[in-house]
């Protein structure tokens, strides 16, 4: 009899040395640099070189790095008629999800082992991920895609092009700071998803669009839409024993608390909720991030003791709601941070691959009989 484990948990299919995870410590390290320290002094692309390339860069690489990433960042026209041509109502994962996939038209990639490919690569869907979640988010409403600003930084040109306007220098921090803490996070359900399309040599564009449907589900990237969902339907801090306690009784989830593998507070959390805090108006009678705390408090009192505490998209939606973010954009928004991680990945498994092909327990009958056409009865089966 085979041993069976739901959801591969506990189960390691990968050695990397790319993030390092401890749950019950609460530590988060990109190649062995704590996370904290990455959100208080280095910047996205600091991080997204570090991670792809495992050493922070000297100013001369990453003025490098940075102008490649700058260059290409405009998305050929035909992108753009892909995108007009999606319905305005889809949800913004599934057409930054159909664009990437496109792009791979675009850019064929021949050897996926070849370091140049790799990295131009790893270039491209870095630099125009942030355009194709706003052209499509202007698009929607009619509006004309705006144009990259090769004088923005990363944060601010994206702000930039989805509102027309720069944003002032302490919320283009944020922002990148945010960016940052969602660029990885070790053997999640995307990136696993992403690595087991990378083992087929599939190329870059098609293992991260792979990684963007898997993002995409409210169980992992889409928990900070849900979250802000919640909160906007909990009326006042007075209802939220009643609602905590509804939704135990029912087991049911409560979005954003939780996670498999940390027991203490995500780490990610602790920075995202100093910026909630700081983003707040205490003059707000329906301030999200009050309720946010209430409910923390609640379920601390609740569930805590059982580890289920508060993940990073318990406070990261609530900062994206505050920055007048509309709520389908948060979880694109992670994808174009999480890119760096995935891309990572990808690059590390295509250099000492073994296709992913699991084994699986069969749970069915044997020997069953073919039942002829005419013989056979609508919900009804012979064995």
């Amino acid at each position: 009899m085979h041993d069976f484990f739901p959801g591969l948990a506990g189960i390691p299919a990968a050695k990397s040395s790319i993030s390092f995870v401890d749950g019950h410590e609460g530590i988060l390290e990109y190649r062995g640099i704590r996370i904290e320290e990455l959100a208080e002094h280095s910047s996205f692309l600091e991080t997204a070189f570090l991670l792809l390339f495992n050493h922070l860069p000297t100013n001369f690489e990453l003025d490098q790095f940075t102008r490649n990433i700058f260059h290409h960042r405009r998305i050929k026209y035909r992108i753009i008629d892909l995108l007009k041509s999606l319905p305005e109502q889809g949800h913004p994962m599934d057409a930054l999800q159909a664009a990437v996939a496109a792009l791979g038209m675009f850019y064929p990639v021949h050897d996926v082992r070849e370091e140049t490919t790799r990295y131009l690569t790893a270039i491209r869907l870095i630099a125009k991920l942030p355009t194709i979640v706003a052209a499509f988010a202007r698009l929607r409403r009619g509006d004309e895609p705006i144009p990259p600003r090769d004088d923005l930084t990363y944060a601010e040109n994206f702000l930039y092009m989805l509102t027309e306007q720069v944003p002032d220098l302490a919320l283009t921090k944020i922002f990148d700071v945010c960016l940052i803490l969602h660029a990885e996070h070790t053997m999640n359900a995307s990136t696993f998803s992403g690595m087991v399309t990378a083992s087929t040599l599939a190329a870059p564009y098609t293992v991260i669009s792979s990684s963007i449907g898997t993002l995409e589900g409210p169980l992992h990237g889409g928990a900070n839409e849900a979250v802000v969902h919640m909160l906007e339907e909990i009326n006042s801090e007075k209802d939220i024993p009643l609602f905590v306690e509804d939704k135990l009784s029912k087991k049911e989830k409560i979005m954003g608390f939780g996670h498999r593998i940390y027991k203490v507070k995500d780490p990610r959390a602790i920075v995202m909720q100093k910026f909630a805090q700081q983003l707040d108006n205490p003059n707000d009678t329906r301030s999200l991030y009050t309720l946010a705390r209430a409910l923390e408090r609640e379920m601390e009192s609740q569930v805590g003791p059982k580890g289920i505490r508060p993940n990073i998209d318990f406070y990261s939606g609530i900062i994206y709601h505050r920055m007048g973010i509309e709520t389908d954009l948060f979880t694109p928004i992670f994808a174009m941070a999480r890119v760096a991680g995935w891309l990572a990945h990808c690059f590390e498994q295509y250099q000492e691959n073994h296709l992913f092909r699991p084994d699986q327990i069969y749970d069915g009958p044997h020997r069953r009989p073919y039942q002829p056409i005419e013989e056979r009865i609508k919900g009804q089966c012979e064995e």
